[in-house]
């Protein structure tokens, strides 16, 4: 019985052993991959898709890079870019000629920079590293690209030529009103010394005015008619005699 006891014990013991060496071999001889779960680019721009690892063991020849597609419509990934030792570039495909190698093994960078993004490249990627003998943990990350149109900018002569055309006339307005109103202009009759026609000068009556400066040879009948009605004396002026006519005398 007690032979038996310690024979469970023993085993107990063993087994607990086996899964210590386990656990540690397990998470010693890890990989992990990380990068941003979003990124988001404007069209016709050179978008980084960032990519680190960190491993137990130092990288070698053996250490692999591998850069995975999968379109925002769906569908399977596409492998089109790995690295071991040297880069290798897509030769063919909507990839071609626009993939750049960033990656540092040494330092844990296993990124690339796509350039000249454009909207057909919205999708999923997927960057997996390998380093043996770190065959566990989490090899794989991925990335979700968004790429957006291009907003188009207004440039600085836009906003000068627009400016010109709203600001200019504005000021030249203002500036014409602000002078209206601190200098107003004078009166012409203040200027020319114009006098009405009803201005009496001191010393002469109202009506034999322009009686004075105008006619001076009248006879009875033109002053009956003066007195009688004014306005017909200046809307019907009397004509002048003609030359070789006397001037008849006076019949009032």
């Amino acid at each position: 019985m007690v032979r038996q006891q310690h024979r469970s014990i023993r085993l107990n013991i063993v087994v607990l052993l086996y899964l210590m060496v386990c656990f540690v071999l397990c998470h010693v001889s890890a990989i992990t991959v990380s990068s941003p779960a979003e990124v988001h680019s404007v069209r016709g721009d050179a978008v980084t898709l960032t990519c680190t690892f960190t491993s137990n063991s130092r990288a070698t020849s053996r250490m692999s890079v591998d850069w995975s597609y999968r379109p925002q419509t769906g569908g399977p990934p596409q492998a089109f870019f790995h690295f071991s030792s040297l880069a290798f570039h897509p030769q063919d495909g909507q990839f071609n000629g626009r993939v750049k190698w960033l990656g540092s093994p040494a330092r844990g960078e296993a990124s690339i920079q796509l350039l000249n993004a454009s909207l057909s490249d919205n999708g999923t990627y997927t960057c997996s590293v390998r380093n043996p003998p770190d065959v566990h943990g989490s090899p794989t990350s991925q990335t979700v690209l968004t790429v957006m149109p291009k907003v188009p900018a207004v440039r600085f002569s836009d906003v000068a030529v627009l400016l010109a055309f709203i600001l200019l006339p504005s000021t030249i307005i203002t500036l014409a009103l602000l002078a209206r109103m601190c200098c107003p202009p004078k009166d012409k009759s203040q200027v020319q010394g114009y006098h009405s026609p009803i201005e009496v000068t001191h010393g002469e009556e109202p009506g034999f005015k322009q009686i004075h400066h105008k006619e001076k040879n009248m006879t009875c009948c033109d002053l009956y008619l003066l007195d009688s009605d004014d306005e017909d004396y200046y809307t019907h002026k009397p004509r002048p005699p003609a030359q070789g006519e006397t001037m008849a005398e006076s019949q009032c």
